[in-house]
Parts: C-alpha cells; sequence; structure tokens
C-alpha cells in the first residue's frame, strides 16, 4: 500500500476476491458477501479498505453481474425444481438430453447450454458450464444485487468495475448476447439503486461498446456509470473476422485513428477509461513495444501515449515496472481459456507450434503471474508455492530494483501521474491527431483556450527523421523518456510531452 502511495495512484481496482470455485480465477462467484480464503476474510477486506483511506487511496470492488458459480447457493437451490423461487434467478430452456435449445457456444468454447436431468432444462451459460447465466428479467434477482452492492458501499467500498456487464441484457432465444434491448434499461436502475446512493467511480467492461454506447455508459449525468472499458483499440492485432487466437501485426495507423475517434467522439459527453493492460489482456510491453534491447524506452513510450489522452488511466499491476510476457509450459498455464482452446485447436489440425505462438503472445496468464517485488525467491511475492510460475525475469524486474533507479519505469509512471494532476490541459482539452499517416509516429495536440500539449511517439526501434512544429521550438519539455532533446531526429521509441501557455 506504501508502495502504491508513492507511486501516486487513487484507486486500487481489485480483480474479484469474493468466494469463488475455483474454475475462472475468481470470475465464478459462489458467495457475493464473502472473501475468498485464498486472500483472507472479511475482516482483512476491512483492513485494507481502512489503512487505504489512511493513505488517500480506494478500493474498486470487481463484480460479476453477469453469471455466478454453480455453487452459489441460488444455483444449488435452482437445480432442485422448477418450483424452487431461485430457479428463476437463471436462464433456462426446456429441451431433451439430446437436443440443445440452439446452437449457440460459449465463449471458452462448447455448447452454451448444460443439461440438468432434476429439472428437464437446459441452462445457459455464455463461459464455462460452471458459471451459469443470471437472468435480470427477474426483478427479485435484481433486488438481491441491489441489496449485495448497498451492504459493499456500507464497508467502505469506493467503487465499482463491472465485468462483462454489456451482457446482462441477453436473449438466448435470439441469438443476442451483448447489448440486448433491456441492456440501459436495467444499468439505469441499477445505478439509481446503488450507485447514485453514494459517492462511487464505476467502471463497466463492454467488449461491445461502440462511441454512442459509450456515450449512454458514461453520460455525464451520471444515470449509469462513470466510464467504460471498451476494447476498440485492444481487437486491432488479430485478423480480421476472426479470434484474437489468430495474430495480425498491429494495423498502426488504423489504432491512432481509432483513438482519435474515441477521444473526440466523447469529448463534452462522456468519459474514456485509458488503459493498455488488465488481468484478460497479455502484457503491453511484449505486445506493442519491445521487450529486449528497448523494453525500459517503449515501456515509457506507452504509457506517455496513454496518459496524455483525456479519460482516467489505469495501470495493471507490474506495468509501472514494465513487466513481460512469460512462455510457461503448456501444463503449467491455470487459465480454463487457454487450454479449451488448445483442445480445440489441436481437434481442428492447427500445428501445435502455432497454437503455442498465439499462446505466448494473447493468454490471459501473461498478466497473472504473480507481482515481482524483489529479486528473491518467487520475487517475494510469497514463501509458499504461487498460483502460476514467477516471470524468470524478475531478478532484474522487479519493484525493489525499480526504486532504486531514478531512471526507472516507476519514476517515470510516477511523474505522468502528477503531472495530470498538475496540468489542468490533460482533463478538459480536446483531442487533435497530427501526422495521421505516418507509419511510425503518433502524435496529438490537446488545447484548452489558455494552454497546449503536444504528445509525440516514435513507435518503432530506428531513428525518425521529423521536426518539431515551427511554434513548439521553445516549448518545455514535461517529461520525456531520453535525457535530452535532439533537433530534427526522434530516436528509437523515443516519446515526449511538450507544454506551452498560449
Amino acid at each position: 500500500m506504501d508502495y502504491l502511495q508513492t507511486l501516486g495512484i487513487d484507486v486500487i481496482w481489485l480483480s474479484s476476491v469474493c468466494a469463488f470455485s475455483q474454475v475462472d480465477n475468481g470470475y465464478d462467484i459462489s458467495d457475493y458477501r464473502a472473501i475468498d480464503p485464498m486472500f483472507g476474510d472479511l475482516a482483512d477486506m476491512r483492513q485494507l479498505i481502512q489503512e487505504g483511506k489512511k493513505r488517500g487511496i480506494g478500493i474498486m470492488m470487481d463484480l460479476v453481474l453477469n453469471h455466478s458459480s454453480d455453487q452459489h447457493r441460488w444455483f444449488l437451490q435452482a437445480k432442485t425444481s422448477r418450483d424452487n423461487p431461485c430457479h428463476d434467478y437463471y436462464v433456462w430452456r426446456d429441451g431433451t438430453p439430446d437436443k440443445f435449445p440452439n446452437d449457440m457456444q460459449a465463449v471458452f468454447g462448447g455448447p452454451a447450454w448444460e443439461w440438468v436431468p432434476e429439472v428437464g432444462q437446459y441452462y445457459f451459460h455464455q463461459f464455462a458450464p460452471q458459471q451459469p447465466d443470471l437472468n435480470w428479467e427477474n426483478p427479485a434477482l435484481r433486488r438481491e444485487i441491489y441489496d449485495m452492492i448497498l451492504w459493499w458501499m456500507e464497508q467502505g467500498v469506493e467503487g465499482f468495475r463491472l465485468d462483462v456487464i454489456d451482457q446482462i441484457a441477453k436473449e438466448p432465444d435470439k441469438k443476442i448476447t451483448n447489448n440486448g434491448p433491456r441492456l440501459h434499461e436495467f444499468l439505469r436502475e441499477l445505478s439509481a439503486e446503488t450507485f447514485q446512493k453514494g459517492c462511487l467511480v464505476t467502471v463497466g467492461e463492454a467488449w461491445g461498446a461502440d462511441i454512442p454506447r459509450a456515450k449512454l455508459y458514461s453520460a455525464p449525468d451520471g444515470s449509469e456509470l462513470s466510464m467504460v472499458f471498451q476494447f476498440e483499440q485492444m481487437v486491432l492485432d488479430q485478423q480480421p473476422g476472426k479470434d484474437k487466437w489468430d495474430l495480425a501485426p498491429l494495423p498502426f495507423v488504423k489504432m491512432k485513428q481509432s483513438y482519435a475517434r474515441c477521444q473526440q467522439g466523447l469529448h463534452g459527453c462522456g468519459w474514456n477509461s485509458l488503459f493498455l493492460n488488465n488481468h484478460d489482456l497479455p502484457r503491453i510491453v511484449s505486445r506493442w513495444g519491445d521487450d529486449g534491447e528497448y523494453r525500459v524506452q517503449s515501456a515509457k513510450l506507452l504509457a506517455t501515449m496513454l496518459h496524455g489522452m483525456q479519460g482516467t488511466p489505469y495501470i495493471y499491476q507490474g506495468e509501472e515496472l514494465g513487466m513481460t510476457n512469460v512462455r510457461l509450459p503448456l501444463e503449467q498455464y491455470q487459465d480454463v481459456e487457454i487450454h479449451n482452446m488448445y483442445k480445440k485447436r489441436l481437434a481442428e489440425g492447427y500445428p501445435e507450434e502455432e497454437i503455442l505462438r498465439s499462446i505466448y503472445a494473447k493468454g490471459r496468464d501473461n498478466a497473472r503471474t504473480p507481482m515481482q517485488w524483489n529479486g528473491q525467491e518467487n520475487a517475494g511475492f510469497t514463501a509458499g508455492t504461487p498460483w502460476l510460475l514467477v516471470n524468470p525475469n524478475y531478478k532484474t524486474i522487479n519493484a525493489e530494483a525499480a526504486l532504486a533507479d531514478p531512471d526507472s519505469v516507476f519514476w517515470y509512471y510516477k511523474k505522468l501521474i502528477a503531472l495530470r494532476k498538475e496540468y489542468p490541459v490533460f482533463v478538459e482539452d480536446d483531442f487533435t491527431l497530427l501526422e495521421e499517416e505516418h507509419p511510425s509516429l503518433f502524435v496529438y495536440r490537446r488545447s484548452t483556450e489558455n494552454e497546449q500539449i503536444l504528445v509525440v511517439c516514435n513507435f518503432s526501434g530506428t531513428d525518425v527523421s521529423w521536426n518539431l512544429p515551427v511554434d513548439w521550438n521553445t516549448a518545455e519539455v514535461l517529461i520525456g523518456n531520453y535525457p535530452d532533446r535532439v533537433q530534427s531526429v526522434l530516436r528509437p521509441w523515443e516519446a515526449m510531452i511538450l507544454h506551452r501557455v498560449l
């Protein structure tokens, strides 16, 4: 906590820590009002909340409201009888053991339907079979959820991240999973019954959120959420029309245009979440940067690109150290998605080499290796056995080493955070993309009536000839990942933010 206070953050988003059934890393909740014993208990959670408050840091809970675990008491009751009040907390359809209600497939592979002989029905699950989907059409279920959220608010939680929230208004008979017709009706009711009764930060995970939908999620009137995670940029480096495992080079110009659309589209009428990593995404320095010779420079560049934009930045654990992807033996991976994909693609005839290359590039366990605190055993994370092997580079990439190095990625992030709090231009101004078609430069300007910043990033491992616009030659360099400025050239992975008063 002291380390995070030094970094300068305001809120910790915890990935799901509620009691779960060990299927999907906490996203299969079996008790929404209990902490999983793996992490401690409610007393520990309350202590964490209080210790955060002492340091000016709030705790954001991760809530999984689209589905529960099949070990949740609601589902255990639901599958005993169609007459049980909890039966209608889930999505059921009649059928026979040899005929699914339809041909929908689950995200993690296989049919999206699971047969329960006790009631002679199938239940719907968008993810693992052990994660039955909740039925938001049922007012009694919604009331249970609202009461649970209010209870967490009473414990002192200061925010919520809502997992796959765009899936709650599903209509499986019409094969609709995300962006169902009642989605925003449900969200407005949820907000009115819970979030608006406190002072909270709320963010929804919405893979299907385009700009018009993002405006609804993050409308300034607070009728739904504070902001939304949308993933337009995060799906660019895959083959069009295919899934994330079908790798493709990052279309750099499209990436710039995508960020510009989001910045301009939500300006004054919504709010962006700014992120490059999370527990479901690979490490960005390995994905879009250079995790070898220029690891430090490219990690700082990616931070510069993101923190210059309008919105709320999210820093995933270890991102501030420049932590990288990892290559593990297949049997060491824990993620159910990885193992299901491996089996499926192997059966479909994909070469094993290609499958493993996809896992090394995009597997979620890249982000789930233990935090690298120091160069001691298990990177100082635990004296026991961690759930995943520690990345072998922990002896050089760790928090202790970063704190001791004034030129580390950590101190660069700290300065970026401080700049955003010092200069109103980071929060208030508009966004103009420059060098739109340049194959390796990402340059943009943000302006208010009184001041401007210019963000310059060279997304390549070579020198690029480039001159600052003439009227920026005397501007102040607020931050840069090289110790000096060279006229007419941007060095490999060079980035800077310049500032001038109008």
